[in-house]
């Protein structure tokens, strides 16, 4: 416009000169719903390497709901497709301070571990630990596991220990999956992830990888998955119930969620686990 005010061109030939479709310059570019762009960037600043399918997940827990094609042209009209990566990952910016553990599932720790069995055939562990207590919470043990069975071994831990109020975890994919999200909304979890790159911000998840590397894994060549099943159970029960732990004065982790009287915790709402070793599991 300032080529026709200043040179007097008709706006056809002084957007023939510049390049640029006359359409563009007639029509003033009014974008709508301001409101829930703005809400989509604030997410997308918080959680850089969410696509617009995850922060629609996100605006529809705030109560926001459209069709996909209306979201996706929003999502690409802000200019916030997310980027494939160069070189290794780094941690960049900031992240909310993670909650405190002051009482049985108060905090919960979640993270892999992998090893082999038979002809080198990898398999993955789900280590879940509760940050209180230091209690393994389980171990579920699998050649794959995904988000959607992470969601249902959850469920499962949840009924027999109880809601945790807050979750910790990495960035990996099955944590940051679209069923994780749906399971973190439904369940009303808090789900604390550390910054990319810096496995000490999930100190006690990576403590106990530590001893069960170092006393089970370590130790022992499996020759199945059932057999590393019985094997990972049994040095579960062990590891709660027996084995002493110095941030409980020499006491086992289960000591912790018993109370000092021996009954179960308050906290939670579920009972602790029978402390007999299955007969299951006492031999194989």
């Amino acid at each position: 416009m300032k080529a026709v005010a200043v040179h007097g061109l008709s706006q056809r030939r002084a957007c023939a000169l510049v390049g640029v479709d006359p359409k563009t310059v007639r029509k003033p570019d009014v974008r709508d719903n301001p409101e829930i762009r703005a809400r989509m960037v604030a997410i997308a600043e918080q959680r850089r390497r969410f696509g617009y399918r995850r922060i629609g997940i996100m605006l529809a827990r705030e109560g926001i709901k459209m069709n996909h094609k209306k979201l996706y042209r929003l999502y690409s009209e802000e200019r916030l497709t997310v980027r494939k990566r160069k070189g290794r990952k780094r941690a960049l910016g900031s992240r909310n301070p993670m909650p405190a553990s002051s009482a049985p599932n108060a905090r919960w720790s979640l993270d892999f571990v992998s090893d082999t069995f038979g002809a080198s055939r990898r398999f993955r562990i789900l280590a879940v630990v509760d940050d209180c207590t230091r209690e393994s919470i389980a171990m579920v043990a699998d050649t794959s596991i995904g988000g959607a069975r992470v969601a249902r071994e959850l469920d499962a831990m949840i009924r027999l220990y109880g809601k945790p109020a807050a979750i910790t975890s990495d960035n990996g994919t099955e944590f940051t999956s679209r069923a994780m999200l749906e399971w973190q909304a439904r369940e009303n979890v808090a789900w604390h992830y550390i910054e990319p790159g810096k496995p000490q911000q999930n100190a006690y998840s990576e403590s106990f990888n530590g001893r069960l590397r170092d006393e089970c894994l370590n130790e022992t060549c499996f020759e199945s998955l059932d057999h590393a099943r019985r094997v990972l159970a049994r040095w579960r029960y062990d590891y709660n119930y027996v084995r002493p732990h110095s941030a409980h004065q020499g006491m086992p982790p289960a000591s912790a969620r018993m109370g000092p009287v021996g009954g179960a915790s308050s906290h939670g709402g579920a009972n602790s686990p029978p402390h007999p070793l299955p007969s299951s599991l006492g031999s194989g």
